[in-house]
């Protein structure tokens, strides 16, 4: 019963440590947002991959609302669309270097899952290889995934 309980525990802290944390938020917009605009256009299709990619991570729908992600993801990819907004989205991404490994490769697999509408093109291959470069995880391996 202990293992159970500590487990608990641990769930617990991890999801009270999220709540409120607009760099993760922000973070994981951004890496969404890039992928989408990757290919030079954002299309309802991509923007509902997004947020549906983030709302599937557990850590993301336990911390934020809806609105909350909606919010931050339209924000990202305001910024997506020219080169200083993409840069500024990679600092955000950039920023989640020091979250514990396992954080940093869910990043990457909700910006790989937004980017994986029927496949994914090199465009946005290029963008998550330099997400991965960013957050340091191995793409290729997370894409074999």
């Amino acid at each position: 019963m202990s293992f159970l309980k500590n487990f608990l525990a641990k769930a617990e802290k991890t999801l009270v440590t999220y709540t409120g944390d607009k760099v993760f938020l922000a973070g994981v917009a951004a890496a969404a947002a890039n992928v989408t605009a990757a290919d030079g256009s954002i299309d309802d299709a991509e923007i509902d991959a997004a947020i549906s990619g983030m709302q599937a991570n557990p850590i993301v729908s336990a911390s934020y609302t809806g609105p909350q992600i909606e919010e931050a993801l339209n924000v990202a990819l305001t910024r997506a669309k020219s080169r200083a907004g993409r840069m500024e989205n990679k600092r955000a991404i950039e920023a989640l270097m020091t979250r514990e490994i396992s954080v940093r490769q869910d990043v990457f697999l909700i910006a790989a899952d937004t980017a994986d509408q029927g496949g994914i093109g090199a465009e946005e291959k290029n963008v998550l290889v330099e997400i991965g470069k960013l957050i340091n995880v191995d793409a290729e391996k997370l894409l074999a995934a």
